[in-house]
């Protein structure tokens, strides 16, 4: 390249010296300020990974949180709002390292509630929001290390798994642990025999949940000690632990004066989020022990859901079942409709059931059943309309 071509242009983009700002001219090359900008902007985002931003870049504050769950679940404003607070705080711990000297403590997460509340939901929903991996691990398929089912830091594996096996991502994620009062000790007393599936699990917890390295296999071996094993970190991952605690109500009203406290009775229809006048003492009754207790500071209460909140969760919210099934019938050129007194039907039928949310797709399954196996007859036959009228509910069946 001549002297001349080195002083009169970039050498790497090929720019005049006249179109940019400053070219730099070397022995035998040149750069112009815009490529240096480039260059520079190249270097910073190896420096940070995008990916490391996901969640540090968004308005982690409670407000902002809550109002993604609104959009998602119907009801609990008081869980929503606790739990909000929770996140946020909880990610405020993790991006902003306190001072030496000060160690701001996890604030991990209790959810009491019966079956299709929007446990689940309210977490995975959270996890989406801050765009974390997420997973679900069911507690009655977990046993202390050494005995047959999955070890507690199976768990760890799976979220690396979801994470792309990205450590770091990993250390950051959300374990919503199901079914946790599965895992009560049978009775207050400390048993002499091993309760592998019980309270041994809640002792093979105490360490993740509170913060330790555990060192796991990829998803799907075992731990050999021919294979590598991969570090994690659980201080920053966050843990939900969720359960129905069906008869926790009678532990409280055996303690206090006044009526049950039950989740079907005075709770449902209460939005008021916390189960009044839970205690410490009463899940240790209940077969928690203080120590697993202790690490779930927050705990939460999500009530049953009222038959006009259940309407709102099959008609209304986003990704409603009624919105994913008039698609599904939108491919074979049938627009489907239901009633409002069949939508009230099917309610009431998950409110019988005690299914809650949960059962609203088991219910809506079962009554479009018939159509979807018939759809195409429907097009054939030049049916282009499927009204589900109450009838329907009551006797499904097809309409050829």
């Amino acid at each position: 390249m001549s002297k001349d071509k080195i002083t009169d242009s970039c050498s790497f983009c090929s720019k005049s010296k006249e179109s940019v700002d400053k070219l730099i001219v070397g022995d035998e090359v040149s750069i112009c300020s815009d490529c240096v900008i480039l260059c520079q902007t190249l270097i910073e985002e190896e420096k940070i990974p995008a990916k490391v931003d996901t969640v540090v870049n968004k308005a982690i504050e409670p407000h902002a949180v809550m109002r993604h769950l609104d959009k998602w679940v119907v009801g609990q404003n008081s869980a929503k709002q606790i739990l909000s607070v929770a996140i946020s705080n909880h990610y405020k711990r993790v991006f902003n390292p306190p001072p030496v000297g000060l160690e701001i403590h996890k604030g991990n997460v209790l959810l009491l509630g019966p079956t299709g509340c929007g446990k689940t939901l309210l977490a995975k929903s959270v996890a989406k929001y801050l765009d974390v991996p997420f997973i679900v691990a069911d507690a009655t398929n977990l046993t202390e290390a050494g005995y047959v089912g999955d070890d507690v830091e199976s768990m760890l594996g799976v979220l690396l798994a979801q994470a792309d096996n990205d450590v770091e991502k990993a250390e950051r994620g959300i374990i919503f642990i199901d079914e946790i009062d599965k895992v009560a000790r049978k009775s207050e007393n400390v048993s002499i025999t091993r309760d592998v599936s019980g309270e041994g699990v809640q002792q093979a917890l105490l360490k993740i949940v509170e913060g330790t390295i555990c060192r796991v296999a990829e998803q799907g071996k075992r731990k050999h000690p021919q294979e590598p094993l991969i570090e994690i970190d659980t201080k920053n991952i966050l843990f939900i632990a969720g359960g129905a605690f069906s008869g926790l109500q009678d532990i409280i009203k055996s303690r206090t004066t006044g009526t049950s406290l039950g989740f079907s009775s005075e709770l449902k229809g209460n939005d008021s989020g916390h189960l009044p006048d839970v205690t410490p003492d009463d899940l240790m009754k209940y077969g928690m022990i203080p120590e697993f207790i202790g690490r779930f500071p927050t705990t939460i209460s999500v009530a049953e859901l009222t038959k006009s909140e259940l309407i709102k969760v099959l008609t209304s919210v986003k990704n409603n079942f009624i919105d994913q099934y008039t698609y599904l019938f939108s491919i074979d050129e049938i627009d489907l409709t239901f009633t409002d007194d069949a939508i009230e039907e099917m309610v009431i039928n998950c409110i019988n059931s005690k299914t809650g949310a949960r059962g609203l797709q088991t219910e809506i399954e079962r009554v479009l059943m018939p159509h979807m196996f018939n759809s195409g007859k429907y097009k054939k036959n030049g049916i282009t309309e499927l009204n589900i009228g109450k009838e329907l509910i009551i006797n499904p069946k097809t309409i050829l």
